[in-house]
């Protein structure tokens, strides 16, 4: 399998210590058994971290006190410090700004709906990807996350609904989608491991369905492809964003390695290989990339190379500050819905939340 390639590697620097959620289950036996501790301890530990969601020692009273203190001092460090919550929607939309050790900032959101509660996530600090309406890619890359990072977010976002921090109640986290800061696979290893962490039952991992967790790319070929003989169920998204390789060149720049056609082609691969219809993400810009012509090619590039496993989601542009961009008319959006779905592919218009705290697509910005 060709591995991906090394321009997109983020900067190795600041990566925390090892957490207990880096490791396998079988790994994280060695480690207890390296710190002269019984190998069940490592399952009681797991037990605690994702079964009971906490990392705190006191909480962990099966472990005897002394052993504790160092089991999680060594295998449960701290990751990420709350520096904030800011919430909208009359609080069902929280979006927090994390300090890692080393001081990087990264940004999770929240989001609670009538049927289901969402988080999304993110997988580096910054992005590399450098598409110019959007505000994290604007930023530039500082580092990828850790595994246990990325895992880490998903912990504390399904501790909050347990504990009803948001309106309505004690509830459950339901999805998680990888569309918060950073380029899912260009930090490949750590996500696959973050998304086994998330998805085996506990007390391996946090035992989420694989088919409530999405991984979005922008489309790196090698690693959608590497990605399709995981064996994993996950669904895939894809940032489209516009159907002709002349726009997208300019607005998603590793189309200058992979182009539309390529891209569209590894999305089948996947699908192919897992039955899962793939989202095709498609933020709609003012005269950029709205025009009736690019719906029209866009259903029909879809329907050649996807057929029925593929969703279309249209993504009103969401402002960021001193941005040129803007989102397209409410009638020239509703056309260009109108038109995909003639085309056979079905179509709609995504549910943007946080505008107002800049937590929606395109506004992660992480500042401290």
């Amino acid at each position: 399998m060709t591995s991906l390639p090394l321009v997109f590697d983020a900067p190795r620097r600041g990566l925390p210590p090892k957490h207990l959620a880096d490791l396998s289950a079988e790994q994280r036996r060695d480690a207890v058994e390296s710190l002269g501790e019984k190998p069940f301890r490592a399952k009681q530990l797991s037990h605690h971290y994702f079964g009971r969601l906490t990392a705190d020692p006191a909480a962990m009273t099966d472990i005897p006190a002394e052993t504790r203190e160092r089991l999680v001092s060594e295998l449960l460090p701290p990751l990420l410090t709350k520096i904030r919550h800011v919430e909208c929607d009359d609080g069902t939309t929280r979006k927090t700004l994390w300090k890692a050790h080393d001081g990087t900032l990264l940004e999770s959101v929240l989001m609670r709906y009538p049927d289901r509660a969402t988080v999304c996530i993110s997988s580096q600090a910054g992005c590399g990807m450098a598409c110019p309406f959007c505000a994290t890619g604007q930023g530039g890359l500082q580092r990828n996350l850790s595994t246990a990072e990325i895992v880490d977010q998903v912990r504390t976002a399904a501790a909050a609904m347990r504990d009803g921090e948001l309106p309505g109640g004690p509830g459950r986290l339901s999805n998680i989608v990888f569309m918060g800061m950073g380029e899912p696979l260009a930090n490949y290893k750590r996500v696959i491991d973050a998304v086994h962490r998330i998805c085996d039952p506990a007390p391996d991992g946090l035992g989420i369905s694989q088919r409530s967790v999405t991984v979005s790319t922008v489309g790196l070929v090698p690693a959608i492809r590497k990605m399709t003989e995981e064996g994993l169920h996950v669904r895939l998204a894809v940032s489209l964003h516009t159907p002709d390789d002349e726009l997208r060149d300019t607005l998603v720049p590793v189309n200058t390695r992979w182009k539309v056609s390529e891209v569209l082609e590894a999305a089948r691969g996947y699908a192919d290989k897992t039955g899962r219809r793939v989202s095709i993400e498609y933020a709609l810009i003012r005269d950029i990339n709205d025009q009736p012509w690019r719906a029209d090619l866009l259903g029909k590039l879809l329907h050649r190379h996807l057929g029925p496993l593929v969703h279309v989601n249209v993504i009103p542009l969401n402002p960021t500050p001193g941005s040129k961009w803007d989102a397209s008319p409410k009638p020239v959006e509703r056309e260009f819905v109108r038109r995909v779905n003639e085309a056979g592919v079905p179509c709609t218009v995504r549910d943007t939340r946080g505008q107002e705290i800049a937590a929606a697509c395109v506004q992660f910005v992480a500042e401290g």
